[in-house]
C-alpha cells in the first residue's frame, strides 16, 4: 500500500511540476565499466531515463576520485549527446571530483564546485605490483607461452624492460593528450595553459575556479538553480533524482566492491588498467 501511495504521489508531483523539473544524477565512487561493475553503463541508463521523462535540465553530482579511461570517456560522450539534444547540463562537484571525475565534469555546460572540493589530479597512471621475489621465497615459479614479445608486458612476475617502459609511456602520453585536449576544448583554455596545472597535482574548488575549470562556487542546490536558469525554467525548480539504483553490495556496505577491495589492498585485478585516479592520502 505504501509503495502504491508513493507511486501516485510521484505521478502527481511530476504532472504538477513537469515544466519545473531538474534531473539529478549522482556519480558516486570509482568510475568503472567492467564485468560486475557496470558503473558507466548505469549512468548512461540514467541519461536515457532523463530523455524519456522529457526533462530539459540535469545536474551531475560528482563525488569520485576518478576511474578508468574508457568508462570516463563513455560518460563524457553521453553528456555531449545530451547537450546536442538541447538538455542543459551542470556539473556539481562534491567532496572529491578528481581525475576521471573532473574529466566527465568538463563536458557540462557549467561547473559549480564547493570552495573546498578536492579536484584536479589531471593525468594518467598505470600501476603494477611486482611479486616475483615473494614467489621465489615460497617456491612458486611461472612458465609463460605467448604470441608476441610484449603480451605479458604487465605481468607481476617480472620487472619492465626499457622497451616495455617506452611502450607504456607512449600509451600514457596518448591518453594524457586526450585528457588535456578535452579540458582545453570544453573549458576554452589554451592547451599550454592547461599543461601548467595538469601535472597530477590536486587543488581546491577555489583554485580550480582560478584556473578556469570551474564557473561558480556553490552547493548542489545552487547547481540545480543554475541548471533551471539555463533551461529557461521559471519559478522554483523541482529536483528529480534519476540516479542509478544502488547495487545490493552498495546497500549493504554503503560502498561498492571495488572500493572495499581498494581499502583492503586487494584490488590488483584492476590496478593494471590505465587509471585517472587521485593519489592516496
Amino acid at each position: 500500500m505504501a509503495k502504491l501511495i508513493k507511486n501516485i504521489y510521484e505521478k502527481l508531483r511530476y504532472s504538477i511540476s513537469k515544466d519545473k523539473r531538474v534531473g539529478v544524477i549522482k556519480v558516486d565512487g570509482i568510475i568503472l565499466d567492467t564485468g560486475p561493475f557496470p558503473f558507466a553503463a548505469r549512468i548512461i541508463d540514467s541519461f536515457d531515463i532523463l530523455e524519456k521523462k522529457g526533462i530539459k535540465a540535469v545536474v551531475l553530482r560528482i563525488n569520485s576520485p576518478g576511474g578508468t579511461v574508457g568508462a570516463s570517456q563513455e560518460i563524457l560522450r553521453e553528456i555531449k549527446k545530451c547537450r546536442e539534444k538541447g538538455i542543459k547540463v551542470v556539473a556539481s562537484l562534491g567532496d572529491v571530483a578528481a581525475s576521471g571525475g573532473l574529466y566527465i565534469a568538463v563536458g557540462a555546460d557549467k561547473i559549480v564546485s564547493n570552495p573546498g572540493t578536492v579536484t584536479g589530479s589531471i593525468g594518467v597512471i598505470i600501476k603494477n605490483s611486482v611479486i616475483k621475489d615473494l614467489y621465489k621465497k615460497i617456491g612458486i615459479d611461472n612458465q609463460i607461452v605467448k604470441s608476441g614479445e610484449y603480451k605479458d608486458i604487465l605481468s607481476n612476475t617480472k620487472y619492465l624492460s626499457r622497451e616495455e617502459k617506452a611502450i607504456l609511456q607512449e600509451l600514457i602520453d596518448s591518453t594524457y593528450e586526450q585528457f588535456i585536449k578535452e579540458i582545453s576544448e570544453n573549458r576554452e583554455i589554451d592547451i599550454n595553459d592547461v599543461k601548467k596545472f595538469a601535472d597530477g597535482r590536486i587543488f581546491s574548488g577555489s583554485q580550480a575556479k582560478e584556473y578556469g575549470l570551474v564557473d561558480e562556487t556553490g552547493s548542489l542546490s545552487d547547481s540545480v538553480d543554475l541548471a533551471a536558469k539555463l533551461a529557461g525554467i521559471k519559478g522554483k525548480p523541482v529536483p528529480v533524482n534519476i540516479s542509478p539504483r544502488k547495487t545490493i553490495m552498495q546497500k549493504i556496505t554503503g560502498s561498492n566492491l571495488v572500493e572495499i577491495l581498494e581499502n583492503a589492498g586487494l584490488n590488483a585485478f584492476y590496478k593494471r588498467i590505465p587509471l585517472w585516479l587521485m593519489p592516496d592520502f
